[in-house]
């Protein structure tokens, strides 16, 4: 008796564990349009800098979104315009086009969107993210970001949408 309870909580943790993981999110912006993202998850931190990244989408197109720290100044973040290159475990490089530098909570986050490529989406929803390189107007060129954590979190947020989709 006590397997069977025993086996029944872990398929109740498991499964509670997976639906946290599509813990969509949306928000009307100024414009009226809907959009729908994921909290931020960290790929990358040390005591100087750090990076999250999440997906964001309007059902049409799918981003990725960049917060990254440090970050310039408004005048020079605005700057940003460079496309992000992102390395998957399949060992290619994505080039996503920058498509967005906006700064949130009264400036205290900068967030960078770029755009995945529909042709890439199936890669981006399949492979982990091992590495981007952002080019930083305003604190260095070019960053780059070797991913220690969660690398598997675009795969993750991007299957949530998707599977939502066919639906």
């Amino acid at each position: 008796m006590r397997k069977v309870l025993f086996a029944v909580l872990v398929l109740l943790f498991c499964s509670s564990n997976f639906y946290a993981q599509c813990d969509v999110k949306n928000k009307v912006l100024a414009d009226g349009s809907m959009v729908y993202y994921f909290d931020p998850a960290v790929f990358y931190t040390t005591k100087s800098k750090s990076l999250k990244i999440n997906i964001v989408t309007d059902k049409e197109s799918y981003f990725v979104a960049l917060q990254p720290t440090p970050f310039p100044l408004k005048k020079e973040g605005k700057k940003i315009k460079d496309d992000l290159v992102i390395q998957l475990a399949d060992h290619k490089e994505y080039k996503l086009t920058h498509f967005d530098t906006q700064y949130l909570e009264n400036d205290s986050i900068m967030q960078v969107l770029y755009l995945i490529d529909n042709k890439d989406l199936e890669a981006f929803s399949k492979f982990e993210a091992v590495v981007a390189a952002i080019n930083m107007k305003g604190t260095e060129f070019v960053r780059d970001y070797n991913f220690k954590l969660h690398k598997d979190a675009i795969m993750k947020q991007l299957a949530c949408f998707l599977k939502k989709e066919e639906k």
